[in-house]
């Protein structure tokens, strides 16, 4: 995509935030302000690494817990659960960095990755 092309789909997207952020306004700017993101477009893409991030981390799930015979229907809910989450978790860590690259926010994904691993207890993730 050159240069020329993402101006105009920023231009397109700043009309369509503009709109929107009339009632979610406030909202997004504590998020920009929270993350240290510049762009409107920004905030954008990183939502969109969110939501798809989930998305996909749910469905590899389901998959590889079907290759360790892992199913609701052999095993307790109360084990399936648990072990299904348990499961997502690092699935999601490495999907969101993978997703955070292929939209151009590797950076910004790397240092929510290096917060979130430094407070559930692995400190040489601390900056």
């Amino acid at each position: 995509m050159n240069s020329q092309n993402y101006g105009i789909i920023q231009q397109k997207f700043n009309c369509f935030y503009n709109i929107f952020a009339s009632t979610m306004g406030s909202y997004f700017q504590k998020l920009k302000s929270k993350w240290k993101i510049q762009s409107n477009f920004q905030l954008f893409v990183v939502l969109i690494v969110f939501a798809v991030t989930g998305t996909c981390s749910l469905v590899v799930a389901n998959p590889v817990l079907g290759l360790l015979n892992i199913t609701p229907e052999n095993i307790s809910p109360w084990i399936f659960k648990p072990l299904r989450f348990i499961l997502v978790f690092p699935i999601y860590q490495v999907l969101i960095l993978f997703f955070g690259a292929l939209f151009g926010q590797f950076k910004f994904f790397w240092n929510f990755e290096k917060k979130i691993l430094s407070r559930i207890g692995f400190k040489r993730f601390q900056d």
